[in-house]
């Protein structure tokens, strides 16, 4: 299938979706079919921060429309604090919409890990990744190192990079919330790989945007 993927929110998120869609599809031996269209992360953000869905959906509609007319059979956000707005994207697309979040409830499930903290967004993290992971019980992030994370994650994601700074601020929110009782850490902000790949931050951890992009592979190599 051609694959639309709403990308540029942040541009790290958009690399990690591309590049695992690449080698996923090298190591199955099937051609790669995709087409991208940029959205403003700064904008995002805004109507992230200020509550409104619907005024982003709108925006990620368009640019589904566009590919939808380059010939994409159907459409996924490369941002799990994009999906703010899948629901109400859901409604309005002119293509389906690869949801990220019931990917992850599935996997969830089939793993040993029955109670979990997430990282990301404000959004994310206040509304336990959309409501949409009952399988498994969630461990809050709460108070100052709520907006902490918060925070550091849009600052980290806006440009692309991590300093060590920023690194240890997730490595400490989530080593507190595994002290509160969850067995690992959900990465619930795509640019979250930034400061976890290649690092052992001492406890066990699950990425949102992995699991999407096999997702997305299973569509996208059918």
């Amino acid at each position: 299938m051609h694959i639309g993927l709403i990308a540029g929110i942040g541009p790290a998120a958009t690399d990690f979706y591309y590049r695992g869609l690449i080698d996923r599809h090298v190591a199955g031996g099937s051609p790669l079919d995709l087409t991208m269209a940029h959205a403003d992360v700064r904008e995002m953000s805004r109507n992230l921060v200020g509550k409104n869905p619907g005024k982003q959906a709108e925006i990620f509609a368009g640019l589904a429309q566009r590919l939808k007319a380059a010939g994409a059979g159907a459409v996924a956000i490369t941002s799990m604090g994009g999906h703010f707005c899948v629901n109400e994207l859901t409604a309005i697309s002119p293509l389906p919409v690869l949801n990220a979040i019931p990917a992850v409830d599935a996997a969830l499930a089939k793993g040993p890990f029955r109670k979990i903290g997430i990282l990301g967004t404000r959004t994310v993290m206040e509304s336990k990744l959309y409501g949409g992971i009952p399988s498994v019980e969630v461990v809050p992030t709460q108070g100052a190192a709520l907006d902490l994370v918060h925070d550091t994650y849009v600052a980290m994601a806006t440009i692309g990079h991590v300093t060590e700074a920023q690194r240890q601020v997730f490595f400490e929110a989530g080593r507190a919330l595994c002290e509160r009782g969850a067995e690992a850490i959900l990465l619930g902000g795509t640019d979250l790989f930034l400061a976890f790949a290649g690092h052992d931050p001492g406890f066990p951890v699950i990425d949102c945007a992995d699991i999407h992009v096999d997702a997305i592979y299973t569509q996208s190599a059918a």
